[in-house]
């Protein structure tokens, strides 16, 4: 496994997946699908510059919450009528890391509808960095703050 991979297989553990090397290779594009299309429809939602689909944004990511975010069972039926693998639950770390995007779509909603337009679209592509970020990488800054703060608190070991 080159250095990079392995870097970014940490990434996932740190987000709080337990999976062998052969179900990251298998998931790989699975386990980002989700982020992947939060990207694109934020970075759309910028582009277009209005409250409304953030909103609607942070509605999504709110059903995020849950063990599945509402892409992954996109994902999951288009893996099962493929016949690839469906993905697991979303651990804890990274559906925390879920309700602090929904925060930020929030933020940038109302800044905004408050009239802010340069203040929404700086908190705006602070997300999309930290969107296209776990995307390609994998590297969750939310889930990293708090494994950070589990290690501490607990002494968790943490794979950073």
């Amino acid at each position: 496994m080159s250095r990079a991979a392995g870097w970014m297989a940490s990434n996932l553990t740190m987000q709080g997946y337990c999976l062998s090397a052969a179900e990251q290779r298998a998931l790989s594009l699975g386990l980002r699908f989700s982020t992947g299309v939060c990207l694109v429809l934020t970075a759309g939602a910028l582009v277009v510059g209005s409250w409304i689909p953030f909103v609607a944004l942070a509605g999504i990511g709110a059903v995020g919450f849950s063990a599945r975010h509402p892409f992954d069972h996109i994902w999951n039926a288009a893996a099962r009528r493929l016949g690839g693998p469906g993905l697991p639950p979303s651990p804890a770390r990274r559906r925390h890391a879920f309700k602090v995007a929904t925060a930020m779509m929030l933020i940038v909603g109302g800044l905004f509808a408050a009239g802010t337009e340069l203040a929404a679209v700086v908190v705006g592509l602070l997300l999309l960095g930290a969107c296209a970020t776990v995307t390609a990488t994998n590297l969750c800054l939310p889930s990293l703050a708090m494994s950070l703060i589990a290690r501490r608190r607990h002494g968790e070991a943490v794979a950073t």
